[in-house]
């Protein structure tokens, strides 16, 4: 995932896409979202997920840099807003049951689906 957001970030987009790229904070907090939301789920630990965020954030805060240096793409304060906004809206859905879905899948696939 956190392959994929950067290889997405820092890549040249055709013509075609670059006007639909214009308004796509919504992609940007679901993606980060995701990685959070994900190594949230992995990574219990409270210090741990700390770390997590920092990471994540100052990740999305250097592509940012990245972007407006490639001459390719541009630098946007509003993305390091939705990316910085989806890490912590992951990061506080993890307290939540919403935290447990992954463990929840796990479980289920194993009770359901293997023993099927």
């Amino acid at each position: 995932m956190v392959m994929a957001v950067v290889l997405g970030s820092v890549s040249s987009l055709p013509g075609s896409l670059k006007s639909a790229m214009q308004h796509d904070k919504l992609l940007h907090t679901m993606a980060y979202a995701c990685m959070m939301g994900w190594f949230a789920q992995i990574y219990r630990h409270d210090l741990t997920r700390l770390v997590l965020v920092v990471g994540l954030i100052s990740m999305g805060i250097a592509i940012e840099f990245i972007q407006g240096a490639s001459g390719h793409r541009q630098f946007d304060i509003l993305d390091m807003v939705a990316n910085t906004s989806g890490v912590v809206l992951a990061w506080a859905l993890a307290y939540t049951w919403v935290g447990n879905t992954l463990a929840w899948a796990e479980q289920y696939f194993c009770r359901v689906v293997l023993k099927a």
